[in-house]
């Protein structure tokens, strides 16, 4: 009931996202009872229908994808202190946003058991009726069991990987605490946690806190000038500033341990480039198979090797991996050489987003790449005109992965509000905070389009040269 009155009174946005995740749902679904229609009147042939069945996976995949990414910038499934006071923490926010993520999911379902019904002719009184009914085995009566177990994959996989990426984190023991933030004598905070000689705190200050924390060593000008016959002396070495950052502005510590920039970059780049340069030796090597080692792909899609498609995956996955890395990247090099205040603020931006923004990106691009590959063309072998069920499962899949994208950039900008109200405050003009989002998708852009034109054409190859 909770989730149903949180879902009621969400933000219009909001209902749209989740609109939007059900539509990603309806085509799914009506993709996985196409292909029940498909092996329902073809009896003989179980390959094909498997084959159908999988090629289910991507708009799957894309749908999950999608869902998750709303369930993230859900505003209503915050943890708040209001709802935490009320009994409702993260772990039960956490389930509100499995219910509804479920909810959307099988509205969409429903929907796509009323189009496929209806075009198969059970459903009559509107228009279409029975159009699809030789294609979807209307001859046939519809086994319920498998088709309501087919539209229910949507739902429990996407509740399941809401449930599972945003469970709440468990707390940090209590020695590990105390490690980060250790307490020096007389409960003096932010102090080290090594232990301190009773020599540090000698009656006449032999050495200062500086040297027990490991700092440059100064003598008590005291005890110096008791030691060089009453002459003081100047201090060996001055305490070491605050390291200052490329703005010129000087910060403890302790503010810099709470600065957003990540301090290592995205592991994936080296594992994600060597995963798509296999892809890619792969399909080359796709190219000298002969023509019996064939893959039958549906419609619209030009027939090649099976290892075409083997590489088409591993240069997907790689391409995927590699994208938080090579953002990362990019943030680093556009503050590089001096930078401005413009420059700087997008390129630590950028790399503080990394990973959150590569990921979407980088399936994207891997979709993109797919798609200019897989295009059948005027010089083909072998093609085929783009059947509805194609162009349904397309859409789906570059629907949902742009969307997704979207979403990132909208969580990424919830997640730097404080920072950006603190700038507003400290009297940053609003021209330069959107003049450095926009440097920011411009060099994103500048990057990843050629590198999907490269990875797409080299994909293209070897169905080109058959």
């Amino acid at each position: 009931m909770l989730a149903l009155r949180l879902t009621r009174g969400a933000h219009p946005a909001v209902q749209l996202r989740r609109l939007l995740v059900a539509a990603a749902a309806a085509g799914t679904g009506f993709l996985l009872l196409s292909a029940l229609g498909y092996a329902m009147s073809h009896p003989d042939s179980p390959a094909a229908a498997t084959l159908r069945l999988a090629w289910c996976a991507p708009p799957l995949a894309a749908t999950i994808h999608l869902a998750v990414a709303v369930a993230r910038t859900d505003p209503g499934t915050r943890p708040r202190p209001g709802l935490a006071a009320a009994g409702l923490g993260p772990g039960r926010l956490m389930l509100v946003s499995a219910i509804t993520t479920a909810l959307s999911c099988l509205l969409g379902s429903m929907l796509a058991l009323l189009v496929f019904l209806h075009l198969r002719g059970d459903l009559t009184g509107m228009p279409f009726d029975g159009d699809a009914s030789q294609f979807l085995a209307a001859d046939s009566p519809l086994p319920l069991p498998a088709a309501l177990t087919l539209l229910a994959l949507t739902p429990a996989l996407a509740s399941a990987a809401v449930a599972l990426l945003l469970r709440p984190k468990p707390a940090a023991p209590a020695a590990t605490k105390a490690k980060a933030r250790p307490y020096g004598r007389f409960g003096v905070s932010g102090r080290s946690a090594d232990r301190e000689t009773f020599g540090a705190y000698g009656r006449f200050g032999a050495r200062l806190r500086d040297a027990v924390r490991g700092g440059a060593t100064t003598p008590d000008p005291a005890s110096a000038a008791s030691q060089n016959g009453g002459a003081p002396q100047a201090p060996a070495s001055a305490p070491a500033p605050a390291p200052a950052e490329e703005d010129g502005s000087r910060r403890t510590p302790d503010d810099l341990t709470h600065f957003p920039v990540p301090r290592k970059p995205p592991a994936g780049l080296p594992w994600g480039i060597t995963i798509l340069t296999a892809g890619l030796a792969v399909e080359t090597y796709a190219c000298r198979v002969t023509a019996d080692d064939t893959l039958a792909l549906p419609t619209a899609l030009p027939t090649g090797p099976t290892a075409v498609l083997v590489g088409w995956v591993l240069a997907a996955v790689g391409l995927a991996l590699a994208a938080p890395g090579l953002a990362h990247l990019c943030g680093r090099v556009l503050q590089a050489v001096r930078p401005g205040p413009l420059r700087l603020l997008a390129g630590r931006g950028l790399m503080a987003e990394a990973t959150r923004i590569g990921r979407p990106l980088g399936v994207v691009c891997a979709v993109a790449a797919a798609v200019y590959a897989m295009a059948p063309r005027s010089g083909s072998a072998a093609t085929a005109a783009i059947g509805p069920l194609s162009a349904l499962g397309a859409t789906v899949v570059a629907g949902a992965t742009v969307t997704t994208l979207f979403m990132a950039a909208l969580e990424a900008r919830q997640a730097r509000a404080d920072t950006t109200a603190a700038l507003l405050r400290l009297g940053a003009p609003t021209a330069m905070l959107r003049s450095a989002a926009a440097l920011r998708a411009g060099v994103l852009l500048a990057v990843f389009g050629p590198l999907t034109l490269i990875v797409a054409e080299l994909a293209a190859l070897p169905l080109a040269a058959r």
